[in-house]
């Protein structure tokens, strides 16, 4: 199965802790909306019930696991979340953004953790098969910009408490993949103000939108 098997598109946000990715999905989608889309707005982990419970393990501080079982909790999630949500919409006709995909366990659990590429090759090809996002959006900023502004936000989670080292393996595994496949992830400067991030954004979404039906 393949992103053109589906009607709607699949556009997925990727970046470091701290990149500000999530404070683009609601503008993503209202502007979606606004040129006649209908979107819907997800998460990984998580974006089901199922997810959400999988999630609160993966992010639980006081929950330590060996770096495999976390990517397989990773992928169960995701094979949740697209039985459940991203494929329903796509067959519907609708515009699905999701605050991170596949790409997040390359840099997590590959560039982060150090498991083998080859094993998450094959738990990519497992769950999603040749499935990939139509548009991903990777935003980019220094281990020591996204670090600062996550802890001046909320107290960290079990992934944000990992050391820089962690960070730059995880930034390293995610600007290898936008070299890897850059017909498909376009890279941000995240490290910029916010507005001239969105208006990154927008141009970027102007284009597809006159491209894409």
């Amino acid at each position: 199965m393949t992103s053109t098997t589906f009607s709607g598109k699949f556009i997925t946000l990727e970046g470091m802790d701290g990149a500000g990715k999530s404070t683009q999905l609601q503008g993503i989608e209202k502007f979606l909306l606004e040129n006649g889309k209908s979107a819907i707005v997800t998460r990984e982990p998580g974006g089901t019930p199922l997810g959400e419970k999988l999630r609160e393990l993966l992010l639980d501080t006081g929950q330590p696991m060996h770096p495999e079982t976390e990517a397989l909790l990773m992928f169960a999630a995701r094979r949740e979340h697209l039985d459940k949500v991203i494929f329903p919409a796509l067959e519907r006709g609708d515009w699905v953004i999701s605050d991170r995909f596949t790409d997040a366990s390359f840099a997590y659990q590959g560039g982060g953790r150090g498991m083998s590429l080859r094993k998450l090759d094959d738990l990519e090809a497992w769950v999603q098969g040749k499935f990939q996002p139509d548009l991903t959006l990777y935003f980019d900023v220094p281990v020591e910009v996204g670090r600062r502004r996550v802890h001046a936000a909320k107290p960290p989670d079990r992934f944000e408490k990992e050391r820089d080292e962690f960070f730059r393996g995880v930034r390293a595994a995610y600007l290898e993949r936008a070299r890897k496949f850059p017909s498909r992830i376009r890279v941000i400067d995240a490290s910029v103000p916010l507005d001239e991030v969105t208006k990154s954004v927008s141009d970027f979404l102007s284009a597809i939108c006159h491209e894409w039906p």
